[in-house]
């Protein structure tokens, strides 16, 4: 069980960010994940009041506020027609959709749980994260750092041409994945990102030119080997190391067979 000394709604980012340097402090965010642990935290820092609730889409990009909710992310019209279903595909089975009413796309980036759909299915697009303190990097490079006392502000997502997929391996609907997946094909480049494995997801890339000529049926056959002996999997309770390297072939085959089909 989680104890709260103290509540405070933040009236402006830089007040938020000045709680936050304190290691007793915690911005709570949906606090659904932050409840399941234990110890006491001094005082609970609320983004809510902050308008950071919102979806903006521009023709450029989409400027996703931490405090959206995974539901918000799951019913955006414009987002998943972006994303060509990925996004939809990657938190619909999170839980429920009274937990997805809660949880924020902020705390699932931020956390950088192994877990993580939300972490994986963004790591596939063209995606960066504001920092208040840190500014504009690419996803893929925030998602490698460890977490320190800034605040996340937004999740943005550039229109760059291309078309995703997302699949997940999961025990039950509503479980963990065992394993989780997203493929994209940004102005011509090839993406793999690998989430579950368990460790948090990383991206891996055409290096050896195998989808150069474009999805065949052979060539996702190809590739597919070369993610499952290129991407690391350890073991957990939810699945061995070998059958998580299994799972990556699998999934990465019917994801590029799928992205050919688009």
């Amino acid at each position: 069980m989680i104890t709260i000394q103290k509540y405070v709604r933040a009236q402006s980012l830089e007040e938020a960010w000045e709680l936050n340097q304190s290691k007793r402090n915690r911005i709570i965010g949906g606090m659904l994940w932050l409840r399941l642990g234990s110890g006491s935290v001094n005082t609970a820092i609320d983004l809510s009041g902050l308008g950071l609730n919102t979806i903006e889409e521009t023709d450029e990009e989409f400027s996703i506020g931490a405090m959206v909710s995974l539901r918000d992310l799951e019913m955006h019209e414009g987002l998943n027609s972006y994303s060509c279903g990925a996004v939809k595909n990657a938190v619909k089975d999170i839980v429920g959709v009274q937990f997805r009413n809660m949880a924020t796309v902020g705390g699932s980036i931020w956390g950088r749980f192994g877990f993580s759909d939300v972490l994986t299915v963004f790591l596939a697009l063209d995606t960066y994260v504001e920092l208040y303190k840190g500014g504009i990097m690419s996803l893929e490079e925030f998602a490698s750092m460890r977490a320190d006392n800034d605040i996340l502000v937004r999740i943005i997502v550039k229109k760059t041409p291309g078309k995703a997929v997302y699949t997940s391996m999961r025990n039950q609907r509503t479980d963990f994945p065992v394993l989780a997946c997203a493929v994209s094909c940004l102005d011509g480049e090839y993406r793999l990102s690998v989430g579950a494995r368990p460790a948090r997801a990383r991206v891996f890339r055409d290096e050896k030119g195998i989808l150069a000529g474009g999805i065949t049926e052979q060539s996702a056959k190809d590739f597919a080997q070369y993610a499952g002996k290129t991407v690391h999997t350890g073991s957990n309770m939810r699945g061995s190391a070998v059958y998580r390297s299994h799972l990556v072939k699998v999934l990465t085959e019917r994801s590029l067979q799928e992205l050919g089909g688009m």
